[in-house]
């Protein structure tokens, strides 16, 4: 049986300095991974660096704005030069603003197409750059994408946030096929993670209140968990699991493909 150790993988991680992002370096860390936190939040992110180097792990943070071209060259070369190389690109970077449609301010729409599907593009473009063959880093890899179960069910208040990660769902799959057909080596997955009570999570819920789709923010939840056969939020090792899972061995044969980690929310 294939395990899940990622002994000598070399990871970055954008978005780590806290909430999911900073779960999945913690348990790709924990795996065995070195990796780096890659985040605009750099007090945050270089805390959460020394936090997983204190645990006995090689971690570093490194500067990144996901929405800039550069800023992703200069993020990746200082990565495969510090760690050694590069097989592993979790595009995690995100951010949700809650909207009535007939109320749709269109800076955060932008915003969201900015940093969610830009950021996740230009994330699996030089992540292709540096693993295929020829690159600095050159041994292939994987690319995990964040999306969301919001890409998989209608409800009320995300419509902007819905079609950004339905946009990632996309690119998933694009992604997968072209680096197939191309031999780059590169496996491009996505997960759904559910709604978990992240700082990003809890003000979703608090939006939605406010907007008066629910009586309260607590109310809000409880209609998610509802929702969910699993009947539970979601928690970050849940979703962090998932990532391990897809970035190891165990998943060498899966590519172009969503897994949902949501308790069966939007199935």
């Amino acid at each position: 049986m294939t395990s899940y150790d990622l002994t000598g993988r070399k990871a970055l991680v954008t978005g780590g300095a806290r909430g999911l992002g900073a779960g999945m370096a913690e348990a790709l860390a924990q795996a065995g991974a070195a990796v780096a936190i890659a985040d605009v939040l750099e007090d945050v992110g270089k805390e959460t660096a020394q936090t997983l180097r204190d645990s006995g792990a090689v971690a570093e943070f490194v500067q990144l704005d996901v929405t800039q071209d550069a800023s992703w060259a200069d993020a990746v070369t200082n990565v495969v030069n510090s760690l050694g190389g590069l097989d592993l690109v979790v595009n995690n970077a995100g951010v949700e603003i809650t909207s009535l449609l007939a109320d749709l301010d269109p800076a955060g729409l932008r915003k969201m197409l900015d940093v969610n599907v830009v950021g996740t593009a230009l994330g699996i473009k030089h992540a292709f750059r540096a693993m295929r063959p020829g690159g600095p880093a050159g041994q292939g890899g994987a690319v995990v994408n964040i999306s969301s179960v919001a890409a998989t069910i209608a409800f009320p208040g995300i419509a902007g946030y819905s079609a950004t990660k339905s946009g990632i769902d996309r690119l998933t799959r694009v992604a997968a096929a072209e680096s197939g057909r191309l031999g780059y080596g590169v496996r491009v997955n996505c997960i759904y993670p559910g709604l978990t009570p992240t700082t990003m999570g809890n003000q979703l819920a608090v939006d939605c209140a406010e907007l008066g789709l629910f009586p309260s923010a607590e109310e809000a939840a409880a209609a998610v968990v509802s929702l969910t056969p699993g009947g539970r939020l979601g928690q970050v090792d849940d979703m962090a699991d998932a990532v391990v899972f897809l970035a190891s061995d165990a998943a060498k044969f899966i590519t172009g493909a969503g897994l949902p980690v949501d308790g069966g929310m939007g199935m």
